[in-house]
């Protein structure tokens, strides 16, 4: 069939204008991730990071007060005011509640009078007896007078001893009409207020807990005991074989951010838990912490030693196995089973499955064997994650199957 020379020239041309669209739509992003995504799908890579890492053993527990005081007076007696500043500080010696003193005043004033005629007496059984001594040689006096006014001069001295005693105890229960805090530390509400009666020993004023140092109690489980907590417990002479620091963290704190010291172990081990009751001290310096408060514990049971750390979202679940996809020799992927650890900063200790210097996929929809374009990225936590689409990409775990 004959083709003419000006269909020839429309041929061409459209050839040429074909061309040109195919050139266009390549050159655009959507043409570009199209052609890309068959083939090497481009997605983040990171190196692990190594560092020194101590073995621990992670516990839960809560904050205790060392002190802990239900104030209540010594004496009996109507309280005539008030001055608790109602979950504030509270110093040692800090007059908290007064109780009325006039009737205390007045048992002192009597007590100092008994004390008076008690001494007054004593002077007279003192010259008595001094008369009688100095006449009983002439033969004045007979013995038994003498033998009288020694007894009765002991006698007065007994009594003044006892109105001495009697002054003591009235001017020590004037002095317990003002209520002072016992210890120094955080108050609690008022429990009986201005206007009532307390009674000695039996009202309860407030309660007053001692805020810093804290303590932290935990269980640590027998196996744990076992293997390094006993080594941490004074032998007979008082010495220990190994310090073990505990750092705590709160419900709303990333991490453990407060540096404790172990000083108590039970004594025996609860043969219904297999644990044994473990006790850290903390110190509270500005009583921002309060007893009672869920902690978080972490014990450090060795030296540190070099670890692999990676971000946690890299981390795939197959089968009760858990792995991580290797970035191989030509851009490949490679399955590798892995034995996690604890989570420190953010990242997941990795105990096996990985070496220093390896690169793992972060995140993407990959498969092992599958060829992939890398973009290289840095290992970091979550936490330290800002770009919501970091927040939100899929992990690597739920593409492998």
């Amino acid at each position: 069939m004959r083709i003419s020379k000006k269909a020839a020239v429309v041929a061409a041309g459209g050839l040429l204008i074909g061309a040109g669209l195919i050139y266009v739509v390549q050159d655009t992003p959507f043409a570009q991730g199209a052609a890309a995504a068959p083939g090497t799908p481009t997605v983040p890579v990171a190196q692990v990071i190594t560092r020194e890492v101590a073995p621990a053993a992670e516990f839960t527990g809560s904050l205790a007060s060392p002190e802990a005081v239900d104030l209540r007076p010594q004496v009996s007696g109507p309280i005539q005011s008030v001055s608790v500043p109602e979950g504030g500080f509270v110093r040692r010696g800090q007059l908290l509640f007064q109780l009325d003193s006039r009737p205390f005043q007045v048992a002192l004033e009597a007590a100092q009078a008994q004390l008076l005629q008690a001494q007054a007496q004593l002077t007279q059984a003192d010259a008595d007896l001094g008369r009688a001594e100095s006449l009983a040689p002439n033969g004045a006096v007979s013995v038994k007078s003498l033998e009288t006014a020694r007894s009765t001069q002991r006698e007065r001295q007994a009594q003044v001893q006892a109105a001495r005693a009697a002054v003591n105890a009235a001017r020590l229960d004037l002095s317990y009409t003002r209520v002072t805090a016992p210890i120094s530390g955080r108050v609690d509400r008022i429990m009986t207020t201005k206007g009532n009666v307390a009674t000695a020993g039996a009202t309860v004023l407030t309660t007053i807990v001692s805020v810093d140092p804290l303590q932290v109690y935990f269980d640590i489980d027998e196996a744990t005991y076992l293997d390094f907590v006993a080594r941490a417990r004074p032998d007979s002479a008082g010495r220990t074989t190994a310090q073990l620091p505990v750092r705590i963290g709160l419900m709303n704190e990333e991490g453990y951010p407060h540096t404790g010291v172990l000083d108590f172990i039970g004594a025996q081990v609860h043969r219904g838990t297999g644990t044994v009751r473990a006790r850290a001290v903390i110190a509270n310096p500005e009583g921002r912490l309060a007893p009672g408060l869920f902690a978080r514990i972490r014990l450090d049971t060795a030296a540190p030693q070099q670890a692999v750390l990676i971000d946690d979202q890299a981390v795939g679940s197959d089968q009760g196995q858990t792995y991580v996809l290797v970035l191989g020799t030509g851009n490949k992927v490679e399955y590798r089973a892995v034995s996690l650890g604890r989570v420190v900063d953010g990242l997941r200790v990795v105990e096996s499955g990985l070496e220093p210097g390896e690169t793992i996929v972060i995140k993407g929809l990959v498969r092992p064997g599958m060829q992939i374009t890398p973009r290289r990225t840095s290992m970091q936590s979550p936490a330290a994650a800002t770009a919501p689409a970091a927040r939100a990409a899929t992990p690597a775990a739920e593409a492998v199957r």
